[in-house]
């Protein structure tokens, strides 16, 4: 049998009040941690005992989550009078004005501006933030000539594979320079068929011309014999 429905009322019995309390107390913190969790929710527990003893549960700031309820509560009453609007909106105006100052002050320091306002303290934290700047810049960039330089040797295999891919298309078995030797061989042979007989040379007149042209200019030339 399953249990039987429980009177929701007051414990009567010390003992048992307490029992119950602790027990309860911890499924809703249980309830709440998984609601935060599953939920994607922004949760906040106060309890107090009978005793006074205070118990809490927060999945981000208590502290937080108060401010976001108080203001949260107030949205709707200072909305209803136009006043009370103005003056709202004013003051949300002047948080958004004083973020941007500091924002503003932050990017002066980080680059080496406005500096007066700062004390050794401050100044040591932000040499040290510059510091760890600096050194995670330096460690995207060797990254980065790394990728480069090993995307420039991928791309110099490949291309060397085009050449000798083509080459072997273009020249068959030939040598590297593309002129086959044993051609060259056979053309230089055919002048004399012994190719150790001695080749002699024999510098000899051009004939002249009968025709009344002038004639060009006389130069030697050589006779194979």
């Amino acid at each position: 049998m399953g249990r039987g429905k429980i009177v929701i009322r007051r414990i009567d019995n010390s003992t048992s009040r307490q029992v119950t309390f602790s027990k309860r107390r911890n499924g809703l913190l249980k309830k709440a941690k998984e609601l935060g969790i599953l939920c994607d929710a922004e949760v906040g527990v106060i309890i107090f005992s009978s005793t006074s003893k205070l118990y809490e549960f927060s999945n981000t700031s208590m502290k937080s989550i108060i401010e976001r309820y108080n203001k949260a509560k107030d949205i709707p009453s200072q909305l209803a009078n136009p006043a009370s609007e103005v003056k709202y909106w004013q003051r949300e105006a002047a948080i958004l004005r004083q973020r941007l100052e500091n924002l503003r002050m932050n990017h002066c320091h980080l680059m080496g501006e406005e500096l007066t306002s700062l004390n050794v303290s401050e100044l040591q934290n932000l040499e040290n933030q510059l510091e760890n700047s600096l050194q995670g810049v330096r460690k995207r960039k060797d990254q980065v000539f790394t990728d480069e330089i090993q995307e420039l040797s991928r791309k110099k295999n490949l291309i060397q594979q085009e050449n000798l891919e083509l080459h072997k298309r273009l020249y068959g078995t030939s040598d590297t320079t593309g002129t086959d030797s044993n051609s060259f061989i056979t053309t230089s042979l055919s002048i004399n068929e012994d190719p150790n007989a001695p080749v002699c040379l024999q510098l000899c007149q051009p004939e002249e011309k009968n025709n009344n042209m002038p004639a060009p200019a006389k130069f030697g030339s050589l006779q194979l014999l």
